[in-house]
């Protein structure tokens, strides 16, 4: 699918947010076709683009950074200089979405807050992403992922249970709620371009880490509201389901995602274990899940006395859900990946090309992912001040002041 044909070709997006749930979002329009302009410090750019090693070879752009800002066009502007806002401003009003991540009140000081621009630009989708939201008794409070994961509950839920050895609480081996939060915020401002289609008019969309955090809580949100009962970390276990969760094989791990009572027959007649499924106590998932202590003891024996990749083809052939636990250079060389294109590789002006990981997203069959690489520092600073008018004299005054 060509640019000019993707669903958001001639939005444009002003992203001046940095590190991941913002720059999340902008290249989540990016992948679906917008002109994503990120507003990067000059000389230093986005915190991520310094969180290295891994460095692309070649250059200096960090690992972290290269996965949250494809398709993107970047610029360096001072922001907190007045030639810097106006440059800004001018940008604004030309752009359909401002994306910013500074702490609340942080932009009114230059004038770049909500109420200033709506002023310039009442069209203006402007995405606020903050750690608490505009309205908190914690408003004022710096927002981190980790930190949110702590207090939003989801590592009250992973991990082993103390009692275990090993256990206590652990964070996601990604940054979750910055991720979700992005996710999120594109979702709102796709919702918000098709509003103003008909009113005419922007809005303001007030995101805060922690509200997504306890909104992905899911089911685990509800055992609690519904039970009254806190719910307690069980490693891989599910607290819902039986058996779903990770198993010792005899030269490796797998987990069954076991999910009704005719897969459960079907996995205990893999197992030579016939009876289970027909014992009251395990016959259905809510007694399984009464009697996980009793039922599990007996699945960790049965399933070490064979291979992963033996129990895996046995399991696949009668249809229950099964799957290895894949480390990275597996997950890519999985022939799923390898045959829906999940590594993308691009043309990079600086180091030859670069591997991404693409949008899972396909319209009629084409991926919604963005076919340019993450700029470096500043790379289309002077073609976007030249689409603004300002020229080239004006431009190199405004280099030498440090502006750009």
């Amino acid at each position: 699918m060509s640019e000019l044909t993707k669903p958001l070709a001639g939005i444009k997006v002003l992203d001046i947010s940095r590190v991941l749930a913002g720059p999340w979002c902008g290249q989540m329009l990016a992948d679906m076709g917008a002109d994503v302009i990120k507003v990067e410090r000059p000389g230093s750019g986005d915190d991520t683009r310094h969180w290295g090693p891994p460095w692309l070879v070649g250059t200096e752009e960090s690992a972290y950074y290269l996965c949250a800002n494809r398709g993107k066009r970047s610029v360096t502007v001072d922001m907190a200089k007045p030639e810097g806002q106006a440059v800004i401003k001018q940008l604004v009003a030309q752009s359909d979405v401002l994306i910013e991540n500074f702490k609340v009140g942080g932009l009114k000081r230059y004038g770049l807050d909500y109420a200033s621009l709506k002023a310039l630009n009442p069209k203006l989708i402007y995405c606020s992403i903050t750690g608490f939201g505009q309205e908190s008794p914690y408003a004022h409070r710096a927002g981190y992922d980790f930190m949110i994961q702590a207090m939003g509950g989801i590592m009250s839920l992973t991990g082993k249970p103390d009692s275990e050895p090993g256990g206590g609480p652990v964070k996601s081996g990604v940054a979750f709620t910055d991720i979700f939060t992005g996710l999120y915020a594109a979702n709102a401002i796709l919702a918000t371009l098709y509003q103003r289609r008909d009113s005419g008019e922007g809005c303001h969309i007030d995101m805060a880490l922690m509200d997504v955090q306890v909104g992905v809580l899911a089911n685990q949100a509800l055992n609690y509201l519904t039970s009254g009962n806190v719910p307690q970390r069980l490693g891989n276990a599910h607290p819902n389901i039986v058996p779903y969760q990770a198993f010792a094989t005899q030269d490796g791990h797998m987990i069954m995602a076991v999910g009704n009572d005719e897969q459960f027959k079907r996995f205990c007649a893999v197992l030579s274990l016939p009876a289970l499924a027909e014992d009251p106590r395990f016959a259905t998932n809510g007694a399984r899940v009464n009697n996980r202590a009793l039922l599990v003891p007996q699945l960790e024996a049965a399933l070490a006395q064979r291979g992963t990749d033996e129990w895996l083809a046995a399991f696949e052939a009668v249809g229950v859900p099964c799957g290895p636990i894949n480390t990275l250079d597996r997950v890519f060389d999985d022939p799923h990946v390898k045959a829906r294109g999940l590594k993308q590789t691009l043309p990079h002006d600086q180091a030859g090309q670069v591997d991404l990981v693409a949008n899972p997203i396909r319209f009629n069959g084409a991926q919604m992912s963005a076919t340019t690489a993450p700029p470096h520092l500043g790379q289309h600073t002077e073609s976007v001040l030249n689409e603004l008018g300002i020229s080239l004299e004006q431009q190199a005054a405004l280099r030498e002041a440090g502006i750009i």
